[in-house]
């Protein structure tokens, strides 16, 4: 499902070259659960936006279910995002003036689906938030605000879900409630997971851990 080899990034400050990934390679499975932890400063989310097509690599090659990343230009690549790829990001990127029906229904109406407000329904009960619908983001708690992303990022039925410290900005206890909800939902719909996180708890409910330190992979296990 996701095939990265030799992945390297690099910026230009003045005269000096900073290198934020060095040579990461690593495939990931259909179905399979994958965490990517690190210190601050590791690399994790580079990583993640390079590998969703978000933004190129210096060298090396990306490659999302089968399709090579490398020699698209935006427009393809958010194309192939769409189609394959949902995302849930650490400050939940809900748009502030669409109801959370609306929200849910973004990327099936970027698809052209004519039955976008009935699977964003279905969606929100799944999350259990069938009743919050006509809310908007402001009006909803950060664990509602989650789950409404979560059926976001579900509704059209990636092939791979990417997730940037999907906790990150929630209290324990919600945190809890909504990681159980992203491992459900993962299991449920055979999605590949690739999960970004300093959280090592979190990271070790995945079936595979890779281990950044200084852009450099120093680990893949379990």
């Amino acid at each position: 499902m996701l095939e990265v080899n030799q992945l390297t990034k690099t910026y230009q400050n003045g005269a000096q070259t900073l290198t934020v990934l060095d040579s990461v390679s690593f495939s990931v499975g259909a179905g399979e659960s994958f965490a990517i932890v690190g210190p601050s400063g590791s690399g994790k989310t580079t990583l993640l936006g390079l590998c969703a097509g978000l933004d190129r690599a210096s060298t090396g090659s990306v490659a999302l279910n089968g399709v090579s990343l490398d020699d698209k230009n935006e427009d393809e690549r958010a194309a192939i995002r769409n189609q394959y790829v949902g995302f849930v990001f650490q400050n939940f990127q809900l748009i502030p003036t669409l109801t959370a029906l609306e929200n849910v229904m973004v990327p099936l109406e970027l698809r052209g689906d004519r039955n976008a407000a009935k699977v964003a329904k279905n969606w929100l009960e799944k999350v259990g938030l069938a009743d919050r619908g006509h809310h908007y983001p402001t009006q909803l708690s950060g664990g509602e605000q989650q789950r409404i992303a979560l059926a976001r990022a579900f509704s059209n039925e990636p092939k791979i879900l990417f997730a940037d410290e999907p906790t990150g900005n929630l209290d324990a206890e919600t945190g809890q409630k909504v990681e159980k909800l992203l491992f459900d939902l993962n299991r449920d719909t055979g999605t590949t997971l690739i999960l970004v996180t300093h959280d090592l708890e979190l990271a070790a409910k995945t079936g595979r851990i890779l281990r950044l330190k200084g852009g450099k992979v120093i680990e893949i296990g379990c």
